[in-house]
C-alpha cells in the first residue's frame, strides 16, 4: 500500500506517501481524505519525506483535494519535500497555493 495514515494531534491526519504519487494511485489518496473528513477531521498533514515521484495527475489530485479541504473549513499542508520536488512545486507555482514545510512535525505543529 502506498499509502500509510495515522491520527496525529489537534484533530489532525497524517497522511505518508511511499514512493510514488502517480495515475495509478492518486484516487486510492483522495479516497483517504475524503473518508476521513466524513469522519469530521478537517486537518491533514500530506507526508512526502519517503516520495520519489509526482506526476502531473498526482499533481490535479493534490490540488482538488486541497480545494475541497478548504471548501469544508479545512487545512492541507504539505511536508517532506525532497529537491526535486520542491523544485516542481516551484515551477508549476503550486509552491504558492499549498503551505509547504520541511517536517511533518513542523506542519502539524502549526495547526
Amino acid at each position: 500500500m502506498p499509502f500509510k495514515t495515522s491520527q496525529a494531534p489537534n484533530q489532525a491526519m497524517l497522511v505518508t506517501v511511499e514512493g510514488q504519487l502517480i495515475v495509478a494511485n492518486r484516487h486510492e489518496l483522495k479516497q483517504i481524505v475524503q473518508d476521513a473528513m466524513e469522519q469530521g477531521v478537517k486537518r491533514f498533514v500530506i507526508d512526502f519525506t519517503p516520495t520519489a515521484y509526482i506526476d502531473s495527475s498526482g499533481l490535479g489530485a493534490l490540488v482538488s483535494m486541497s480545494k475541497r479541504v478548504r471548501q469544508a473549513g479545512g487545512d492541507l499542508r504539505l511536508a517532506g519535500l525532497n529537491e526535486d520536488l520542491g523544485s516542481l512545486f516551484e515551477l508549476t507555482k503550486l509552491d504558492t497555493l499549498f503551505a509547504i514545510f520541511e517536517t511533518p512535525a513542523e506542519a502539524l505543529a502549526g495547526f
